[in-house]
């Protein structure tokens, strides 16, 4: 996947079946969806793929044991199946987590037992394994680091665990790989009207070079998550508020406040919310939060509220107590949460199911939605451009194709850091053979090799330090201090491999110390 060639395929292209706006979750999948049918399909992200939402999840493949709670079967019955179906077709990145629910009451174990017995049998043939309630002696053997002091047992149930932007970039691949063409930082400028004023394409400009695009397509796709409202703008006579972002913030540790292969989920922490510690790339994701805010950023930033919640409810639930100096990185996510019919509404209370909107322009605009279910939500807009007329019908041909990179993995398998590559590791191994130089480790506590560094640019389309350290080897979000000493020797690379001078690189290094001061607690700013 080369950036280059998707140039190319742009400017020999008259015109396009679909033109997808955004390139998170659900871009990308609509893309995969539409080129798998045979439409030729073109999709356009205005910085990098993921950058947003897409790259800042808890990690998490989930059917919701909180939306169970709250009675929404539809929704949970069809994540679990995508779960199930996600784990055959991305299985080099989909993993079967166990989680732990440590009860201090006694009728916790069995409310609980109770409760994801029901998920369990929801999942059906997809099951990722069976639910029971567990003794307090067991539970403290599962999780050697839990708050022992009041514990009366336990209750152990199976979900999925993911890497969210390698699982973008090898969706961007497959895409691809069946015809699309996917380009990043190319942003959507203006959308082009005929005179009844039905949306006909879009006017896009490279940022790279400054060249402006007019294309032209029957199917016009927004799917920009928290940025809707801004592509709605373009759209709309009278301004209307399609999403609300409500922000999720997560702080990573060290294993060892976590060891073990164990996930702690707290299912009600002070506020009703919902608190899991997940083991990812050897370090622990602690989340999440879900606050309403006012404002949407490309860099949203972690409130010292929000960093203050985590932490405390952390310390109640660990043996070993994290503090702020513990936290290698926290970075903050938004949710593009459909805007509630009702103005005041909690975040609680508005639905994570998607929505498709079909403005009097034809426009097709996507809001809401979870990467757990981004297959069926991409399925659902092809559907949708299908029935209003705009696609000749296809079917769906998705449930059982494969991503870029599939293969079984096991757990030995995991223990080499490159299993996030699966079919590709070969390739990445035969990399360093043949210049042996890139052997050299990207930072010397991280196993990150230069090999995977110089392979994000030449076919994962990496163009920024930026895209490099935070979503394709993901270092930002593991250690925010290593990805930062680790700057300029990405940088330099990216510019022999790319063709930047001195200035350009001086350049990105500056930009990229300041995207990470929102991955360090103040202090450490």
């Amino acid at each position: 996947m080369k950036r280059s060639e998707q140039l190319s395929k742009l400017k020999n292209t008259e015109k396009w079946d679909v033109i997808i706006i955004g390139g998170g979750a659900s871009g990308l999948g609509t893309a995969l969806d539409a080129a798998s049918r045979g439409y030729k399909t073109i999709l356009l992200e205005a910085v990098d793929f993921a950058k947003g939402t897409s790259s800042r999840s808890t990690k998490l493949v989930h059917g919701g044991v909180r939306y169970l709670e709250q009675g929404d079967i539809h929704l949970v019955k069809e994540a679990l199946k995508e779960r199930g179906l996600l784990a055959k077709n991305a299985g080099h990145l989909v993993k079967n987590q166990s989680f732990v629910i440590p009860n201090y009451n006694w009728w916790g174990g069995w409310f609980y037992t109770i409760g994801l017995k029901i998920y369990d049998l929801l999942s059906g043939r997809l099951s990722l394994g069976s639910s029971k309630y567990i003794s307090k002696k067991k539970t403290i053997e599962m999780l050697p680091a839990v708050e022992k002091k009041g514990l009366v047992n336990g209750v152990i149930y199976h979900d999925g665990q993911f890497d969210d932007s390698r699982l973008a970039i090898n969706l961007a691949q497959t895409a691809v790989e069946k015809g699309a063409c996917v380009l990043n930082y190319s942003k959507v400028v203006h959308l082009l009207k005929d005179d009844k004023n039905q949306v006909i394409g879009v006017e896009a400009i490279d940022h790279e070079t400054g060249d402006k695009y007019e294309i032209k397509g029957s199917a016009i796709i927004n799917a920009t998550g928290v940025f809707t409202n801004a592509i709605m703008k373009l759209n709309d006579t009278v301004y209307k508020k399609y999403i609300v972002p409500s922000q999720g913030i997560h702080l990573v540790f060290d294993k060892s406040f976590l060891p073990g292969e164990h996930a702690l989920m707290i299912p009600k922490t002070s506020d009703g919310r919902v608190l899991f510690a997940v083991p990812w790339h050897n370090r622990i994701v602690v989340g999440t939060t879900d606050t309403l805010i006012r404002k949407h950023s490309l860099e949203p930033i972690a409130l010292e509220s929000e960093i203050q919640f985590v932490l405390e409810t952390a310390q109640r639930f660990l043996a070993k107590k994290p503090t702020r100096a513990d936290v290698l990185s926290v970075f903050a996510g938004l949710r593009p949460l459909a805007a509630p019919e009702e103005e005041g509404k909690s975040t609680k209370e508005v639905s994570r199911s998607h929505k498709i909107i079909v403005s009097e322009t034809g426009l097709i605009t996507i809001t809401g939605g979870k990467w757990t279910t981004y297959r069926k939500i991409s399925e659902d807009i092809i559907d949708k451009a299908i029935k209003t007329g705009k696609l000749p019908k296809k079917a769906c041909n998705t449930e059982h194709l494969p991503i870029h990179g599939n293969q079984l993995t096991t757990t030995l398998d995991r223990e080499n850091h490159l299993y996030i590559y699966g079919s590709d590791i070969p390739e990445i191994i035969k990399l360093q053979q043949d210049e042996p130089e890139l052997k050299e480790k990207l930072h010397p506590d991280h196993e990150f090799t230069m090999a995977e560094v110089v392979w994000a640019i030449r076919y994962e389309m990496a163009r920024t330090v930026d895209d490099i350290l935070a979503r394709r080897v993901r270092l930002l979000f593991l250690d925010a201090r290593a990805a930062i000493e680790s700057s300029e020797k990405v940088a330099r690379i990216l510019a022999k491999e790319i063709g930047h001078n001195e200035t350009w690189i001086e350049r990105e290094i500056t930009s990229f110390k300041e995207i990470s001061k929102g991955f360090l607690l103040s202090e450490f700013r």
